[in-house]
């Protein structure tokens, strides 16, 4: 991964005390981008680790690390919270459709004698969408009382150099962070965070509508400030991803669908949603409107099957 991130302090000369360093928004940025990518490498040395190369190995650590911040199992994380990080539950279902989806005969066969494009897109996706929202839930968690005050400075290309540098080694980063702005701040994260705020402030009862509430603002911001131009405005992913309902590929093409399960496959319709038919992909209003139906069912599967949606959850 590169040198630790450091700052720079006058020597304490008095034996066994500490002083304190002031770490300036630039710096925590810094921190936190490297926590997003230790978590998608292997260790290989003290403070080194290359990334994991296998997409659907990857997507699947991806997700587990979206349950333990729903469940707030992460480091910062507050128990007594559990439920105002409501994205990262879905958001763990839908990385592990990705780990699924990549593992289909179908993926794997098209990447290999029609087009790396479906495969790279799907990967490419996953990866920068974790570093940026896994990112915002981590300085949240913990050091949520100048979150607000370091907010607005979240820019990749004003971190400390080493971690720049570290940047643009990772993978798709030329191609990738123009199309979503150096992980810049968007009104939708502003709006999700503060509905985090306003669900641990609230009563039992009124928690529910906030929860739903920040779902979608994240949902907004991950389809459409990330994946709209990283992967689905590329002509490439878009094409194939509109090839899927040709006559002639839709019949052995993955089924689009988001399961409520650790499994990769269920035949409970309870328990899944299945894109319509007719749902564009490619295009951000007919993927939202599936999406949103999507969030509506697991809404109402976490008010009334909580206990077997946090199990599966954290699988």
């Amino acid at each position: 991964m590169g040198d630790i991130t450091t700052v720079t302090a006058v020597t304490n000369t008095k034996p066994n005390t500490c002083i304190d360093v002031k770490c300036d928004c630039e710096t925590m940025w810094s921190l936190v981008q490297q926590d997003c990518y230790s978590r998608m490498g292997s260790m290989t040395g003290d403070m080194e680790a290359k990334p994991i190369k296998n997409y659907a190995t990857r997507a699947r650590r991806i997700s587990g690390t979206y349950a333990r911040f729903y469940l707030e199992q992460e480091k910062g994380c507050e128990p007594k919270h559990k439920g105002r990080f409501y994205w990262m539950a879905l958001g763990a279902f839908a990385s592990k459709t990705v780990a699924c989806l990549l593992e289909t005969w179908q993926i794997k066969s098209q990447a290999t004698f029609v087009t790396e494009n479906t495969k790279e897109g799907l990967g490419k996706g996953n990866f920068w969408l974790f570093c940026d929202i896994a990112g915002w839930h981590w300085y949240y968690a913990k050091y949520n009382d100048h979150f607000d005050q370091c907010v607005d400075s979240r820019d990749t290309t004003t971190m400390v150099k080493a971690v720049q540098a570290q940047t643009k080694a990772m993978p798709w980063s030329a191609a990738a962070l123009p199309k979503i702005k150096n992980l810049n701040v968007s009104k939708e994260i502003k709006l999700g965070f503060a509905k985090v705020k306003a669900f641990e402030g609230a009563s039992e009862k009124g928690q529910p509508a906030i929860q739903m509430a920040h779902l979608l603002a994240i949902a907004d911001h991950e389809q459409g400030v990330i994946l709209q131009p990283l992967i689905y405005d590329d002509p490439d992913f878009s094409k194939w991803v509109a090839r899927q309902r040709w006559p002639g590929f839709k019949q052995i093409s993955p089924d689009l669908e988001l399961i409520f399960n650790s499994a990769c496959e269920i035949n409970d319709p309870k328990l899944k949603s299945v894109a319509p038919d007719g749902t564009k992909l490619e295009n951000f209003d007919s993927r939202m409107s599936w999406i949103r139906d999507a969030a509506n069912q697991f809404h109402k599967l976490m008010q009334t099957k909580k206990s077997y949606m946090e199990g599966e959850i954290g699988k």
